[in-house]
């Protein structure tokens, strides 16, 4: 029984037949990965940071981008080596095994999942903050789902299912609008940079350690999640132009490019006004509060709220296609019914797995307050970066002579250090929030030893 478990899958098949269209150049993936990265993380996040480290919360911002770059040079170098639909899913089915890969693709599941419904509600919110500054308002009863005072969010449905149609249309197609999107909120954040260096005060940089080196590894594990989304790159293995040498780039680009924004950003909010004042800010008013009160108006902070509708569309836009092709590559190899692989020949694309995903993705985004749940992908986020960076050390070990496009430096330092910080980053999780993942997870092997397993291809090889 451990064997069939365990059962590798070859690093010639990991990579699928072609059934999906190369479309995908450099610089789109390298938009793919910053789109997919900034989220509505860069604009709530500093209210809840910034007091924690005070004006060290710059060294905070480095400190969890080198946590995420440990991660994202594994992911890099099995990018290049296994260009697959599937990301730390396929590569745990080459290195460590059948139930390895399971347990991997279910957490992505979770990851990728909840995550769009609940920045897909994160949306509405939003959309209605920055209608409120017209005199319009989208009444709370519509806006809001079952149990926050609505009955059903009809924002949400909106953007999951656009962002849907949009996929439909094609991998090239839907690259492309998140380009644009990407470059808009870029220049709503640069545009924020600006504003904020007109009132930037010298002297609210000191001192620059007011609570100590505690306070910077604090505040370093807030914004750590705000770096997660690089990993989506990976999911256009099977869609990339060529995947060996613009997955890593794309993957390892779109990291620098968007710590280097994060700390323009964070530099100018500090600037601007005492970071005693952040406070309480835990919201997505501190960019616009720190604009207006730059610019004397309030014409500044709609344009900060216009950037993160802009962002959050980016985002659920570029998961949903993540979640849609790694359930694609599990349904190629059995472990999930047909109907996931079923492709347009028109499109190139999974047309019925996106309409099955979209379906399953906006019931509780309108309907759901997700609470605690969303909270849990972060263990799921966390628990495929640790497979990654053992995966590519078995890889490593156990093929060495496979074509590699980059390879992770300071081998195996480096996989083994990023190990070592996501176990300190998952160390201080809520309980509630290991509750949650631990019942997704008995859920998931249930699934697997009722139907996957006996489904897999691999079966008839290994039983």
């Amino acid at each position: 029984m451990s064997h069939g478990l365990f059962r590798l899958k070859p690093v010639d098949q990991a990579s699928g037949g072609g059934e999906l269209k190369r479309s995908m150049g450099r610089i789109p993936l390298l938009l793919f990965g910053v789109g997919s990265i900034i989220g509505s993380g860069i604009f709530v996040i500093l209210g809840v940071a910034i007091p924690k480290a005070g004006p060290a919360v710059l060294l905070s911002f480095l400190l969890a981008a080198f946590a995420a770059l440990l991660s994202a040079l594994s992911y890099a170098e099995l990018a290049s080596t296994i260009p697959a639909s599937g990301s730390s899913y396929s590569y745990a089915y080459v290195t460590l095994g059948e139930i390895v890969a399971w347990v991997v693709g279910w957490m992505l599941m979770l990851e990728y999942g909840v995550s769009v419904a609940a920045v897909s509600v994160g949306w509405g919110e939003y959309l209605n903050s920055f209608l409120g500054s017209f005199g319009v308002t989208i009444p709370a009863e519509f806006s809001n789902p079952p149990g926050d005072g609505g009955i059903i969010n009809i924002p949400s449905l909106i953007v999951v299912f656009a962002c849907a149609f949009l996929l439909i249309r094609g991998a090239s197609e839907s690259a492309k609008i998140n380009a644009v999107m990407v470059l808009l909120k870029i220049g709503i954040l640069i545009f924020f940079s600006v504003v904020a260096f007109t009132a930037f005060d010298g002297n609210n940089l000191t001192p620059f350690l007011p609570l100590g080196l505690l306070g910077v590894t604090a505040a370093a594990g807030q914004v750590f999640f705000s770096y997660i989304g690089f990993d989506g790159v990976s999911t256009a293995g099977e869609e990339a132009k060529d995947p060996r040498r613009d997955l890593p780039f794309a993957i390892i680009g779109s990291l620098a490019v968007v710590t280097a924004l994060y700390l323009i950003v964070t530099l100018a909010a500090l600037g601007a006004q005492p970071w005693q004042q952040d406070e309480g800010q835990g919201s997505e008013a501190i960019l616009a509060t720190i604009a207006n009160n730059a610019v004397g108006g309030s014409w500044a902070g709609d344009v900060i709220a216009l950037g993160a509708i802009i962002s959050i569309f980016s985002v659920v836009l570029v998961t949903l296609y993540g979640q849609t092709r790694i359930l694609f590559a599990m349904g190629r190899d059995g472990l999930l019914p047909k109907v996931f692989t079923r492709v347009s020949p028109r499109s190139q694309t999974p047309v019925a797995n996106t309409v099955i995903v979209a379906i399953v993705i906006a019931f509780p985004a309108a309907l759901v307050s997700l609470g605690q749940l969303a909270e849990a992908t972060s263990i799921g986020t966390l628990g495929a970066f640790t497979i990654v960076n053992i995966g590519v050390i078995v890889l490593r070990k156990k093929h060495p002579e496979l074509p590699r496009g980059f390879k992770t430096p300071l081998f195996p330092a480096l996989p083994i250090l990023g190990i070592v910080l996501i176990i300190v980053i998952v160390a201080g999780l809520e309980p509630i929030t290991w509750l949650v993942f631990a019942v997704w997870m008995l859920v998931g092997l249930g699934i697997y030893f009722a139907y996957s397993r006996r489904h897999s291809l691999l079966n008839s090889t290994s039983e």
